[in-house]
């Protein structure tokens, strides 16, 4: 006889823990809730604390605002917190030109504007919180492979589970940006390519970065350069997001640190003094990937499987978040009123709320860095006209900030 489960979650990676963390904190007992993943997971602590090593090299991801509100929402951030390191202010400013702002979360009566966190700690930490909280039902490794709708809803092919069969009420589609469940469900997804890549490593400083982000733009594309907490043997540690052409991109991972730390220093100037050390560089290819068909009756898709932005301004994973609250939220509703998580009314109201901040997200991140990548010397002055006046001009400035730390959906806070 096949089990069944009222919503499966099929990818466990931050985005599907983090909604299962959210649902089970939301919804009634009666409503069982399994996450499915390829991968291993670690083994429950008793302590439930991460298993976690300093490293310099760590990966990184920034957590906005709304970000924080959301995981305070499901009871976690307090746990999230010992290995953050906040974001107290944003240096922008434009290579070559004189326009620059600075964003200070003190004039937004914010403890910070965002935080850094690296993926090892985030994702182990969600995960020991998944097995404290003990109510979602993990599957891993396993994998689903195949999903056909039926009467009841959906029915999953499982491979590497303890059964080979689940039904459920909903689906949810979180198994990366080259998604084969979303593919094999016929779900399409367009992708426009950047002709770029994201460069990431991270790097030391001689001067200490006092919980300052900078966001650099120049003719070539943008860089960021995100604080981090410090370790033993650096103190003065910041993540390196680099936008580089593919020909660049080649020449950058395979010279010397000292020629690295050149081309660096050159693109990014002395904002932190000396850049001292660099350590292992990877890249991946730039694209804007889109789903528009998110919803369908007994399935959603959501995270990267949905929606993978440009890095400019770390928008695609607190994208993300916001889409699993309002899933939740909405989820939860339905629930309440007797109506099945699967129900296409109900999906189609979660994707109609959510609708207006993947759009206007996308646009942000997919315009923000061609504008400043335009040669026209009249657009500069404009640009640094622009940048210039978030400084003097707290209405716009205030908009500007909102929408980088995902409140604007969220309304004012």
């Amino acid at each position: 006889m096949t089990e069944r489960r009222d919503i499966v979650i099929a990818g466990g990676g931050m985005v599907g823990i983090s909604l299962a963390l959210h649902l089970a904190h939301s919804l009634p007992p009666a409503i069982r809730i399994c996450l499915v993943e390829g991968f291993p997971f670690p083994e429950p602590r008793p302590d439930h604390r991460p298993a976690y090593h300093l490293s310099f090299d760590a990966r990184s991801t920034a957590l906005s605002y709304s970000s924080r509100l959301i995981y305070e929402q499901m009871g976690v951030w307090s746990g999230l917190t010992e290995y953050l390191c906040p974001i107290d202010t944003i240096h922008v400013s434009s290579k070559g030109r004189f326009g620059s702002a600075v964003m200070d979360a003190t004039e937004h009566g914010w403890e910070a504007l965002g935080y850094v966190v690296e993926n090892a700690w985030l994702g182990n930490a969600l995960i020991q919180a998944l097995y404290a909280q003990g109510r979602v039902e993990v599957l891993s490794p396993c994998k689903v492979t195949e999903a056909q709708s039926s009467a009841a809803g959906v029915t999953l092919t499982l491979e590497g589970g303890l059964q080979e069969t689940l039904e459920t009420a909903l689906l949810v589609v979180a198994d990366g940006a080259a998604s084969g469940l979303r593919e094999s469900l016929g779900v399409w997804a367009s992708e426009k390519s950047y002709g770029q890549q994201a460069l990431v490593a991270n790097v030391a400083t001689a001067q200490p970065h006092g919980g300052r982000a900078f966001e650099r733009f120049t003719s070539l594309g943008p860089l960021a350069l995100l604080p981090l907490p410090p370790i033993p043997d650096a103190a003065n540690r910041s993540a390196l997001v680099w936008t580089v052409t593919p020909e660049e991109g080649e020449t950058l991972l395979a010279c010397s640190d000292e020629a690295f730390l050149a081309s660096l220093q050159e693109r990014f100037g002395y904002r932190l003094g000396r850049l001292t050390r660099v350590g292992e560089r990877h890249s991946y290819p730039l694209s804007l990937v889109h789903c528009r068909e998110q919803v369908r009756q007994g399935v959603v898709v959501m995270g990267n499987a949905a929606h993978a932005l440009h890095p400019v301004a770390g928008q695609g994973y607190n994208l993300a978040l916001r889409d699993v609250a309002e899933l939740t939220r909405v989820l939860n509703g339905a629930v309440e009123a007797g109506e099945s998580p699967g129900s296409l009314a109900v999906l189609q109201a979660y994707e109609r709320r959510q609708q207006r901040d993947q759009q206007r997200t996308m646009e942000f991140s997919d315009r923000l860095p061609s504008l400043f990548m335009e040669g026209d010397p009249l657009l500069g002055l404009v640009r640094d006209l622009g940048l210039s006046g978030l400084d003097v001009l707290p209405a716009l400035k205030r908009a500007f900030v909102n929408q980088a730390a995902g409140v604007a959906a969220m309304g004012e806070v």
